[in-house]
């Protein structure tokens, strides 16, 4: 294992916006649901509610906090699973294979950091096909992020130094925020052209070149 006077490296990530197509997932679920003319509106509201209702209740699994999201923006009862029964399925971003298995062929142990349950995650990993060394859910621990129980946990775990890890995810709000609280260093995935707020250590439009960015945070 590679380690920069005795640290070991970890580069811990969010799956879904990040590693998945989290937004393509949700969007054909809405415009099967709603109409592809609702579906867009609707998206950008269920963007609004899921945190809202992951703060109200922190101990409720992720398929429910789906399913509630879908129930308040009006979709009919025997749909209200309809997310979590897609999930399984969204598509892996096309360069993250190739991106994490260059990482780990460089010493960086890998570690997810989801919003999800164990056993979405788990299909989730098993389409992007790349060994990961730990992984913390929100439904496991009773936390969703931005709160900082995925860390707590990922740190009380590992034994993880600091100043060996850099968090790398697709949400300002999420990840990239509560990260840089905790001082940590992070790489943000803009992929959907934003602006940031707060300000990461290195923007990336995609993974492609991660394994460099990252050696460039900590050589």
């Amino acid at each position: 294992m590679y380690r920069l006077g005795g640290v070991t490296r970890w580069a811990s990530f969010d799956c879904y916006g990040t590693l998945i197509d989290w937004n393509g997932g949700i969007g054909r679920e809405l415009e099967r649901l709603f109409g592809a003319a609702r579906a867009g509106e609707q998206l950008r509201a269920y963007h609004e509610l899921e945190p809202q209702i992951q703060h109200e209740d922190p101990g409720r699994s992720y398929r429910e906090t789906m399913a509630v999201v879908l129930a308040r923006l009006g979709a009919p009862a025997e749909e209200e699973d309809a997310l979590g029964r897609a999930l399984p399925g969204w598509d892996v971003f096309p360069e993250v294979p190739a991106a994490l298995e260059e990482a780990h062929g460089r010493g960086w142990r890998l570690a997810v950091l989801s919003n999800s349950d164990r056993d979405l995650l788990d299909a989730s990993l098993a389409r992007i096909g790349v060994a990961f060394d730990y992984s913390v859910v929100a439904s496991e621990i009773g936390s969703y992020k931005p709160a900082r129980g995925h860390w707590d946990e990922f740190f009380a775990r590992t034994g993880a130094d600091p100043a060996g890890h850099v968090h790398v995810a697709a949400s300002l709000f999420h990840d990239i925020a509560p990260a840089a609280g905790l001082g940590l260093r992070t790489v943000w995935i803009n992929r959907l052209g934003e602006e940031p707020e707060p300000q990461p250590d290195v923007e990336l439009r995609s993974l492609a070149g991660l394994a460099d960015t990252l050696d460039s945070l900590v050589s």
